[in-house]
């Protein structure tokens, strides 16, 4: 059989070296060389093309079951994936329905919601956006005010998202609705599907400092929503929301853009000629080490998904140590590139840009459950400690 054609199942057999030697070979080969290192994030038009290629290659999903048309990997298949991806520096893939949506319907959804709406997310053909924060309930999540009102066969939105990313690439979106006011904020909430293109929805871009409409608003005026498209039981979202923040974390707190920051701090510092500086090579080694940590406990979490097992509140501590050092890395960017520091065009060597990658820093430790909620989070329910 060619080898670049393995099934998930002889992937996952493979030797790791073996494996992570194919993916980079694969990558290397497949890849399109003008998407290398992207200085911001692309949008549907710019990376479906790569998005297709993992696509019929079978890669799109490293952590889905096989039976559901993912690789189905163990957890440390799966971050030599992330890393050899980050290596090369591919584009992040129009990924909700992938990360986020997709682990949520295998683990809540009826078999018609599976069948109908797994398979399109592999094939490319509905891209999703995440509804989540609103004006006044961003890390307060319970605080939501979207509507929907009962009206027999359906349910009525009124309302407006907001922060959500690449919204104007989507063409389905997952909310989270108020469906029961009557109790606490926490109860009456549903976990809802819609298409973007159904009368009353409307999108507003918003530009960031970047320059980048990456972040969208998204407007509720009367919008049906048929009551098969409500994901688990009605007014038990909150829970399922939950367990969705539980996967978002594992991705924010993957060590992918650590793992790429500090391979372009390490490029920054040769291209000034600063990499054999000994206070540079005490810092780049703390980075190191730091890094090898997280990637210890990202491998732990991703472990306890593969055994079908509930992330716990733990999780948290992830994306705490991921997004906090990803800023650290960026810091020393900018002190290492010195003047160069504010550029945005590329500094001498491929894809470098210290300005951006400090920009793509800075929300990290904000967007997904900030750090000071999450830190909270565990105090309450991990150290047992009074709120």
């Amino acid at each position: 059989m060619d080898q670049d054609t393995l099934p998930p199942e002889a992937l996952d057999q493979m030797e790791d070296n073996a494996f992570r030697l194919h993916v980079r070979n694969w990558i290397e080969a497949n890849y399109p060389p003008e998407m290398r290192f992207p200085r911001r994030r692309m949008h549907w038009h710019e990376n479906e093309p790569w998005y297709m290629a993992l696509s019929r290659q079978g890669w799109l999903a490293p952590n889905w079951p096989r039976e559901y048309g993912g690789m189905g990997l163990g957890a440390t298949k799966q971050l030599i994936m992330i890393e050899e991806l980050e290596r090369h520096g591919c584009a992040r893939v129009s990924d909700m329905g992938l990360i986020m949506l997709g682990p949520m319907l295998i683990k809540h959804g009826t078999e018609e919601q599976k069948q109908r709406f797994l398979p399109r997310i592999l094939s490319g053909e509905d891209i999703w956006c995440q509804g989540y924060s609103e004006p006044n309930a961003g890390s307060d999540l319970a605080a939501l005010r979207l509507d929907a009102a009962d009206a027999g066969d359906h349910w009525v939105l009124n309302g407006q998202k907001t922060w959500i990313t690449l919204a104007n690439d989507a063409n389905w979106i997952f909310v989270l609705a108020r469906t029961d006011k009557s109790g606490k904020k926490q109860q009456g909430i549903s976990f809802l599907l819609l298409p973007m293109d159904a009368p009353g929805v409307s999108v507003r871009p918003i530009i960031n400092l970047d320059l980048h409409d990456e972040f969208c608003e998204v407007f509720f005026d009367n919008v049906r929503v048929p009551k098969d498209m409500v994901v688990g039981e009605v007014n038990q979202g909150w829970t399922y929301a939950k367990a969705l923040l539980g996967f978002e974390r594992i991705a924010i707190g993957s060590p992918k853009l650590s793992s790429n920051g500090l391979a372009r701090l390490k490029a920054i510092a040769v291209a000034v000629g600063k990499d054999q500086d000994p206070a540079f090579l005490d810092q780049y080694a703390r980075f190191s080490m730091e890094l090898a940590d997280l990637k210890e406990l990202y491998e732990s979490f991703v472990a306890k998904l593969k055994r079908g097992e509930t992330l716990g509140p733990d999780v948290s501590i992830l994306k705490i140590v991921q997004t906090e050092l990803f800023q650290r890395i960026t810091d020393a960017m900018l002190e290492i590139a010195g003047e160069n520091a504010g550029l945005l065009d590329p500094m001498p060597g491929e894809g470098l840009h210290p300005a951006g990658q400090f920009l793509l820093a800075r929300p990290s430790t904000i967007f997904g459950g900030s750090s000071e909620i999450l830190r909270n989070i565990l105090a309450r329910n991990v150290l047992d400690l009074p709120a």
